[in-house]
């Protein structure tokens, strides 16, 4: 977990997608020890989580129950943190579903299910918050997306197509939104070893593998991805936007 201390989250309305596990529960947890008013949604109940992390920080992130994929659900999620804790100025768009899938097998159905979660709800959670940036002329999004697309790699087409628009619509928005000092990047991490990622995809040769095109011999965990975020996040990037950040140990080059 990043120990570095940035003042000017201490108090900021910061909202993520997907915030009780896996990367979201890390970088909830990252965004509560910086003194910031965090407000999550998922599907799953969170209950237990909240009270962990209360426990842990001293301060209770506000759950708010929420399927993505349903724009209404989203947007009330949105409305009702902006309303709790103040308009939002800090919104991550992290949740995501890298469910495994051949193309030949691929319907409309599956297709437009997988884009609704990876690329349509980042679009519609960032217009959500954007017109209270502009009246605060100020705010940072963090959109995630992964090296998947840069990798090429085979065996989820779909979520790589998405992953790679969210880094076309985070320059877009960037552009449009600069001048009223939104700061919009993306989050690029590597293979995160989540414990969804141990329970479906994980294998000692598949972690061998990835280990041999890493710089850094040391596999990824939720905690490695959270200094990034707040990175991003905070006035310490305050003439960064429009960039993506890879944190992957290594694997692809940028630049």
């Amino acid at each position: 977990m990043s120990e570095t201390i940035y003042p000017d989250l201490e108090g900021a309305s910061v909202f993520i997608t997907g915030g009780g596990s896996g990367i979201g529960a890390a970088l909830t947890e990252g965004f509560l020890r910086q003194g910031a008013r965090v407000a999550f949604c998922q599907r799953s109940d969170a209950t237990a989580f909240c009270a962990a992390m209360e426990q842990k920080t001293g301060r209770r992130p506000l759950f708010l129950p929420a399927d993505i994929s349903d724009l209404a659900s989203l947007e009330q999620a949105l409305a009702a943190a902006a309303q709790v804790h103040g308009p939002i100025t800090v919104l991550v768009n992290n949740a995501a579903n890298d469910q495994r899938h051949d193309t030949l097998a691929v319907d409309e159905i599956f297709w437009e299910q997988a884009m609704a979660i990876n690329l349509k709800a980042y679009f519609f959670a960032c217009r959500a918050v954007l017109p209270g940036m502009k009246a605060m002329n100020g705010g940072a999004i963090v959109n995630f997306t992964s090296i998947s697309y840069m990798m090429g790699n085979a065996g989820y087409p779909v979520y790589v197509t998405a992953n790679s628009g969210i880094n076309g619509m985070t320059r877009a928005l960037a552009r449009e939104f600069g001048p009223n000092r939104i700061r919009v990047n993306a989050l690029a991490p590597g293979w995160v070893l989540t414990d969804k990622q141990k329970e479906k995809w994980v294998t000692p040769e598949a972690l061998s593998a990835h280990l041999d095109r890493q710089c850094l011999k040391d596999m990824l965990a939720p905690e490695d991805i959270v200094g990034g975020c707040l990175f991003l996040s905070s006035s310490a990037s305050c003439m960064m936007t429009g960039q993506a950040l890879v944190i992957d140990g290594g694997v692809v080059t940028t630049g």
